[in-house]
This record gives structure tokens, sequence and C-alpha cells, in this order.
């Protein structure tokens, strides 16, 4: 049984990673999923003049994930859209309402900090556009997104919002900017909790562990057949996981009549999977909770 069929879901930043998994895997529980982002089949990594800094070119359009969504189970409806422009995110929720009348899961993983990350420096020879360019990439753009999103739930007081964030404890990060932004998702998530709540609507925010994402497989230079290849250039890859298993997280989220006990709370794909009984792809159940513990935590 498809525990989200008839279901509506808005997953913006699903061109590639976390983002991609997570429709991917809503679409495998029957949900209805409108996938956003920049790049598209006409316009690879989005339109020229968007931003002033260099994109890295990456092959993945929203167009694919989409198709990936509808082969998976569900129904996969690519829309472009920068969500810092905050007439596209209008656009994108009058095409929901007006489709299908209400939303049920908004899913907030608009990224593309990747390129702006400045790792290695101090916080006072960091570039300050780079950095504010990324909070209004990872915080401002979820909190337009948001803004707009969420009244489509109010009416029928239900839904889920998902911030996706990186790591679940104040642990530095290594980067001040990329620390305040995976920060400010989930506090973004704790403050939307507080408000939401007595409509009904539950708030969250999720981390993945070690992303096998795209790029990733990529930079260690394999494959998802032979991905245990890249532990050789760094020992931790071998507790990663694909960006399905966070997706599986937000499935199993998505169809929990209980989740509203969740909202406010900040969870790992990993956790969940032990709860819900999930597990990735290949059969597997990931932990990196446990993993961090025992070869991370004192570095």
């Amino acid at each position: 049984m498809q525990a989200l069929n008839g279901k509506v879901a808005v997953v913006a930043g699903a061109t590639r990673g976390a983002g991609r998994g997570i429709a991917r895997m809503l679409g495998e529980a029957g949900a209805v999923v409108y996938c956003t982002g920049r790049s598209t089949r006409a316009a690879p990594n989005g339109a020229r003049g968007e931003t002033p800094f260099v994109l890295a070119s990456r092959p993945e359009t929203i167009e694919d994930t989409a198709e990936l969504v509808t082969a998976a189970g569900g129904v996969g409806i690519p829309m472009r859209v920068d969500h810092t422009v905050e007439s596209q995110v209008q656009d994108l929720f009058r095409r929901v309402s007006g489709e299908h009348g209400h939303l049920d899961i908004l899913v907030n993983d608009i990224w593309g900090g990747d390129e702006l990350a400045e790792w290695g420096k101090p916080f006072w020879e960091l570039s300050p556009d780079k950095g504010l360019r990324m909070q209004a990439l990872a915080v401002h753009a979820h909190i337009v997104t948001s803004r707009h999103g969420v009244p489509l739930m109010i009416p029928r007081r239900r839904g889920l919002v998902i911030e996706i964030t990186d790591g679940d404890s104040p642990r530095y990060r290594g980067n001040l900017f990329y620390d305040l932004a995976k920060a400010s998702n989930i506090r973004l998530a704790y403050a939307m909790a507080e408000e939401l709540r007595p409509h009904g609507i539950a708030s969250v925010a999720l981390t993945p562990g070690f992303l096998r994402s795209e790029a990733m497989l990529e930079h260690f230079g394999v494959t998802e057949a032979n991905w245990r290849e890249g532990a050789k250039r760094d020992p931790h890859f071998i507790a990663s996981e694909t960006p399905a298993f966070v997706g599986r997280a937000v499935a199993a989220l998505a169809s929990d009549p209980q989740v509203l006990f969740k909202s406010g709370g900040v969870y790992g794909s990993w956790e969940l999977a032990k709860e819900y009984g999930f597990t990735d792809v290949d059969g597997s159940r990931p932990d990196w909770g446990a993993y961090f513990t025992e070869h991370l935590a004192g570095t």
C-alpha cells in the first residue's frame, strides 16, 4: 500500500542530493510531488545572471527528478523556481492551489551553498558576500517558501513542514556561515512548530548522515555500484547513506498520524529508521549517529 496516495507535496530544492532522494521516496509512497529547483534541461545550473558566484556544472535537472518520482509510483511535476525570488515562490503555490486546492507536505531543502563555503579559514577572513548569499539561499529562501506554502495547509488543520539541515546537535560545523545556516534551519523548524501547533500542523528539522549524493560519488570517483571503494580515500565513507534513506525518513514522518508529537524537534535519518523500520535502498540501515559517536566525537 502507498501510504501517501493522494497526498500533495512540494520538495523545494529537488534537483539533486537529499532533495532528489526525498522527492523520489515520496513518489514511492504514492504522493504527488512538485519538484522545484533552478536547473532545468533548457537551463542547466540555473539561468545566467541569477548569482554573482560561479556555480559548479552539474548534469542533474528537475525534470530528471520528476521522472524518477513518477517511475517510483507517484506523480512527479517539475517546476522551475528560484526560491530567493518571492514572486516565483508565489507562482509555485498558486499553481499547487489551483491544481489541488491544498498542500500536505512541504520540504525545505533549498541549498546551493557548496560553492560558497570557504573551508579552512577563520571567520574574519571569510567573504561576507559569499556568506550572506549562503544565508539567502539556505535561510531566507526557506522562510519565504514556508510563508507562502503553509497557508495551503491551515484550512484543513493538518500538514507537515520539514527543514533539511546538517547535524542534530549544537556541535560546530567547521565554518561560521555554514554553521549559521544549518543551525538556523533547526531553529526555523522549532519556531514554526510553536506557531503551527494550534493549527494541527507539524514542523520538524531532519538531517541525513554522511550523504552519498551524486556530487559525493563523483568526488570519490565511484558510482553507486562500487561506492565502497570510496572508503579507501575516506574511511568514514563506509558509513554513508544514499539520498533515498533520508527520503524514506520524510515519507515515514509524513505517514505518521501522530507526527504532531514530534513537532519542534530535530531528527536524524538513522534514528527514524530504527523507529519506523525502513531501510536504505540496498536493505541496509546505516547509523551515522552511532558511527560518529564511536569514531569522530572526540575529534
